[in-house]
C-alpha cells in the first residue's frame, strides 16, 4: 500500500478549544439500537492553526516535545443506549482539550475512503476490517516524527479496540524509541484491548499508560486529563496552568 509523504500543512499547532456540553463519540458495537433524531452543534472541534516544524534542541522548560495524532468520526453515534448525530466526533473534542493543555502540535488521521456518517455501515465495515486485519489507507500526508519525544495517539474504541486505521498510522511512521501514549473515547469498554493492540504492532515505541474517557462525559473530563498528564510527566506542578 502506498502511503503519501508528509506535508507540513497537515500538522496543526496550538489549537483553540471551543468548549461545550453534549458532545460524544462512543464505541461502535454490533448491537441494534433505536435511532435518535437529536443533533449536536459543531463545538469542541480543533481549529486550524499555524504550521510548526519541531525545532532542534531541548524544550525550553525541558519537557518532552509532543505530537498529538488522532482519528475521529462524526455522524450517527451511540449515545446513552440510543443514537445521536454528532457534528464533531468526541475524540476530536478530547484531542482539543489535551492539545490546549499541552500547547502541542496536532495531526489528524483521515481515511482515504471515509467512513460512513451512518452508524450501521460503519459497524459493518469495522467488523470486516478487524476480521481481515486490514490497513485502511490514510488520505493525508504523514508527519515526520523526527524531533518529537512523545506521541499521543487518540481514537474511539470500536468493538473493544482502536480502529484498524490506527495500525496503518503506527506502521507507516517511525515511533521507535519514542514514548507512545494512547487516549480513547468509549461507550462501555474503557481502554478495552488498546494496550495489546499497540503492543502487538511491535513498533519499537515505549508504550505508556492510556487515558479512557466515556464519550457522553468527555466535556467534563478535565480532572481525568489533568491526572493523566501529571502521571505521564507531560504536566508537572511547576508547569501546569
Amino acid at each position: 500500500m502506498t502511503v503519501p509523504r508528509f506535508n507540513h500543512a497537515n500538522v496543526l499547532s496550538r489549537r483553540t478549544l471551543i468548549r461545550a456540553s453534549g458532545l460524544a463519540e462512543a464505541s461502535l458495537t454490533t448491537a441494534g439500537l433505536a435511532a435518535c433524531a437529536s443533533t449536536v452543534p459543531n463545538r469542541g472541534a480543533l481549529s486550524t492553526g499555524n504550521t510548526v516544524t519541531p525545532s532542534s534542541g531541548p524544550h525550553p522548560d525541558n519537557r518532552p516535545k509532543v505530537l498529538l495524532a488522532y482519528f475521529s468520526r462524526a455522524g450517527e453515534n451511540y449515545w446513552n443506549g440510543g443514537r445521536r448525530i454528532l457534528e464533531t466526533g468526541n475524540t476530536e473534542v478530547l484531542a482539543a482539550m489535551l492539545s490546549t493543555q499541552l500547547g502541542c502540535d496536532v495531526y489528524q488521521i483521515e481515511a482515504a475512503d471515509p467512513y460512513s456518517k451512518r452508524y450501521d455501515p460503519t459497524v459493518a465495515r469495522n467488523v470486516r476490517e478487524q476480521d481481515s486485519d486490514a490497513r485502511p489507507q490514510i488520505a493525508n500526508a504523514l508527519p515526520n516524527l523526527e524531533g518529537y519525544d512523545t506521541v499521543l495517539i487518540g481514537s474511539p474504541i470500536w468493538n473493544v479496540q482502536p480502529p484498524m486505521i490506527m495500525a496503518t498510522f503506527i506502521e507507516a511512521v517511525d515511533v521507535a524509541g519514542k514514548t507512545l501514549l494512547p487516549f480513547v473515547t468509549y461507550a462501555v469498554s474503557g481502554l478495552g484491548s488498546t494496550q495489546d493492540f499497540y503492543r502487538a504492532l511491535d513498533s519499537g515505541a515505549d508504550l505508556g499508560d492510556g487515558l479512557a474517557v466515556r464519550g457522553e462525559e468527555v466535556t467534563n473530563a478535565d480532572n481525568d486529563i489533568d491526572q493523566w498528564l501529571r502521571a505521564t510527566g507531560l504536566v508537572g506542578k511547576e508547569t501546569s496552568p
